[in-house]
């Protein structure tokens, strides 16, 4: 479904990604661990259109997406939820939900799309009157996964979704992104929480100072001495 290929990124003289290839099937749940500055954010940037590659290559379901602005993507069925979760503060619950359907002009679509997002998040359908920027950490998440949702992506990427959550949302999050991919929609997954990344996914790729250096059944990954000394903390 999407396939990087040789991706280079630069900030100024520094090389944020230095040449990275992975690719990630229809239905998989794939992981992207490593620490902080490793370049794991960048990735899904350049993915999404929100950064230029210096060079390489993004192909979505077999398309070469590299130069195609990031809100026409989203429009192919790609959606992106940002680290910080970035809901727009001002608006309510329901105008941030809307504003996630901003690609989509079926009325009856959309309605579909708030239904699912309402049966996903009850917290949202509960508030949805109420200022984004009131919510708790945890349903600011919900709703910004919710907005993501709202384009019906086939395939989502989230960046460190349970960054400064209570043990009990992290809990909550993990389920929900497991039943967003029962549902049918595959996940590109960020996330500093090794072990509950790993826990849920099917693979994951290890990133170091801009390149790959590890790759493989997130199983065996979790099982793997070099990641659990490194980012298993055991």
């Amino acid at each position: 479904m999407l396939e990087v290929k040789d991706l280079i990124v630069n900030y100024g003289v520094i090389q944020a990604l230095k040449g990275i290839s992975f690719e990630v099937n229809e239905g998989e749940v794939i992981a992207l661990i490593g620490a902080n500055g490793a370049g794991k954010t960048t990735t899904l940037q350049t993915i999404s259109g929100m950064l230029q590659p210096t060079s390489g290559s993004v192909l979505l379901e077999g398309t070469d997406i590299t130069k195609v602005p990031g809100h026409k993507i989203v429009s192919m069925g790609l959606a992106h939820v940002p680290e910080g979760r970035r809901v727009f503060a001002g608006l309510t619950v329901l105008e941030n939900l809307k504003m996630g359907a901003y690609t989509r002009s079926n009325k009856k679509e959309i309605e579909d799309a708030f239904e699912r997002v309402y049966e996903s998040f009850p917290r949202l359908k509960e508030r949805q009157n109420q200022l984004a920027g009131t919510l708790s950490g945890g349903e600011q998440q919900m709703l910004a996964m919710g907005r993501a949702l709202m384009s019906q992506p086939r395939i989502i990427l989230m960046d460190e979704p349970s960054m400064g959550l209570s043990p009990i949302y992290v809990e909550e999050i993990f389920n929900i992104i497991q039943s967003i991919s029962k549902a049918g929609t595959t996940v590109l997954l960020v996330e500093q929480n090794a072990k509950k990344a790993l826990a849920i996914a099917d693979r994951a790729y290890v990133l170091e100072t801009g390149n790959i250096v590890l790759s493989g059944n997130a199983n065996e990954l979790m099982n793997d001495d070099s990641i659990k000394k490194a980012y298993l903390g055991e």
